[in-house]
C-alpha cells in the first residue's frame, strides 16, 4: 500500500515537482521505497546534498509514523552520513518504528545506493503524536 502525507508534499508528493517525489510503500510494520536523485538536488559536484538526504531520510520516518496510525511531528533528528549518492541515480528507503510511549514514537531509517552498495546514511528520530493536540 502506497502512503503520502499529500500531492504537494516536498518528500512525497508526485505533483511537487520541485521536491523528492519519493514512492514509499507500508510493509509489514515498515515503509520502503526509492527516490529519484535529481541534478536540482545537488551538493557536492555530482553528488546528493547531504540535507537532501536528510529530508529523504526524516520523510521516510514519517510516513512509517503514519502508517502507523500516528500523525506526528518531528521533535529530535539525528543524521550519520557514510556515502555519496550520485546524481540520476535511485536512492532505497527503509524505515521503521522502533519504540512508541505515551504520545512519542522512535524511528529510525537508512538509505543505500539502487545498485546494491553499502548505506548512504541512516537516521533516528523522536516523534510527537499530534492528533489530540489540536
Amino acid at each position: 500500500m502506497a502512503v503520502s502525507h499529500h500531492e504537494l508534499c516536498f518528500g512525497c508528493g508526485s505533483a511537487n515537482l520541485f521536491g523528492l517525489q519519493i514512492e514509499l510503500e507500508a510493509r509489514g510494520g515498515r515503509v520502503a521505497g526509492r527516490f529519484f536523485v535529481k541534478q536540482d538536488h545537488q551538493g557536492p559536484a555530482g553528488s546528493a546534498h547531504g540535507g537532501v538526504i536528510a529530508a529523504a531520510l526524516e520523510e521516510a520516518m514519517s510516513l512509517a509514523v503514519l502508517a502507523a496510525g500516528s500523525e506526528g511531528r518531528t521533535s529530535e533528528f539525528h543524521l550519520d552520513l557514510h556515502g555519496a549518492a550520485p546524481l540520476g541515480t535511485f536512492v532505497q528507503l527503509e524505515a521503521r518504528i522502533d519504540r512508541r510511549e505515551g504520545d512519542e514514537l522512535w524511528a529510525s531509517a537508512v538509505a543505500a545506493a539502487a545498485d546494491g552498495d553499502p548505506r548512504l546514511a541512516e537516521a533516528r528520530a523522536r516523534y510527537v503524536d499530534v492528533r489530540d493536540r489540536r
